[in-house]
């Protein structure tokens, strides 16, 4: 079956009246917390709409981090396109702003094919860079991040917390306290611009234009999300994280950053002692479980997400999903 929002058409007439009341080609986003089963979901609306999936999680653009990154298998990646995987060298830094331009460029090519663009990712700054756009904040300053850094290392993440607050409260509310890249940049860019953070995200945003979005998010119980979760992690560990981890770890040594990112920052502790490996395995647990809460958080503030009460691979919710985008392509005139 071909792309929803390009049904063949075999009268004349119909192909006029199409063509002067285009309605935008329909985007497809699908959100949620990690093992949700968003893979799943991407490709069952993939094999049913001709779409082609695009990768919104930052980890897995990175070459030769596989296993802690849960992409898609070489057989699901042959059963449809895919773009944005494999694509970044792991001593490259990929920005939200890098992934919104490449993102954006490839929906651009995906559109020229008539195929059903389906992004799909956890990563949330990156998924509002490409449908918000960023705002233009002041070049990076290393010699004040590295004064913040230091501050955090000697005071703790909670000592920028406060620094936030006192500058731009509204923006200390959107970000964790224990996220020291992002308060770094927060406070970065209210000293750097003398605007508050919160303001600037309000002005000059390049919002994606040219298609009509369908947000779906998945929405399971928690605690079978968190069974999920704690699987998901043993499965790495069992199938050779900490081996991957450790040839990583020799090849490029700390200069590759998803050695930071969940599951490889716990392999890291386990290779130099920190950690035995059932500490390893328990940290990497809560650590994803932690996350998912944070996703969920950042993704409700989403608008106008259909939200599924289930996991990605289950065939009701699949059902609905594919209810939800067919009706999506039948726009209202």
């Amino acid at each position: 079956m071909g792309p929803p929002h390009h049904d063949e058409r075999h009268d004349g007439h119909h192909d006029e009246d199409r063509e002067i009341g285009a309605a935008e080609p329909l985007l497809v986003v699908i959100l949620g917390p990690t093992a949700s089963g968003k893979t799943a979901l991407s490709l069952a609306l993939a094999r049913k709409f001709e779409g082609e999936i695009v990768n919104c999680d930052s980890v897995a653009m990175y070459r030769e981090f596989d296993i802690g990154t849960a992409k898609p298998s070489l057989n699901e990646l042959a059963s449809a396109p895919h773009h944005l995987f494999d694509c970044a060298d792991p001593t490259e830094y990929v920005t939200a702003g890098e992934y919104a331009r490449q993102a954006r460029q490839v929906l651009t090519e995906i559109n020229l094919r008539r195929h059903l663009p389906i992004v799909v990712g956890g990563t949330g700054l990156y998924l509002r860079a490409l449908l918000e756009g960023l705002f233009p904040g002041p070049q990076r300053s290393e010699e004040l991040r590295e004064r913040l850094r230091e501050s955090a290392a000697r005071r703790g993440p909670d000592h920028l917390h406060r620094i936030l607050r006192r500058l731009d409260r509204a923006a200390a509310e959107k970000v964790h306290a224990n996220d020291i890249p992002k308060l770094i940049r927060a406070i970065e860019v209210c000293l750097a611009s003398r605007q508050k953070m919160s303001e600037l995200w309000r002005q000059g945003r390049d919002a994606l234009r040219g298609f009509r979005i369908l947000r779906l998010g998945l929405d399971p119980e928690r605690r079978a999300l968190y069974d999920r979760i704690n699987q998901r992690a043993r499965n790495m560990f069992e199938a050779g994280l900490v081996e991957e981890t450790q040839r990583l770890l020799a090849k490029y040594g700390a200069a590759a950053r998803p050695l930071a990112s969940l599951g490889y920052k716990q392999a890291v502790q386990l290779l130099r002692g920190e950690l035995t490996r059932e500490q390893a395995l328990q940290a990497a647990q809560q650590a994803h479980r932690n996350y998912a809460k944070r996703q969920m958080t950042w993704f409700r503030r989403e608008p106008k997400v259909v939200w599924l009460q289930g996991f990605g691979d289950d065939e009701e919710i699949q059902q609905q999903a594919l209810d939800s985008t067919q009706k999506a392509d039948r726009p209202e005139v």
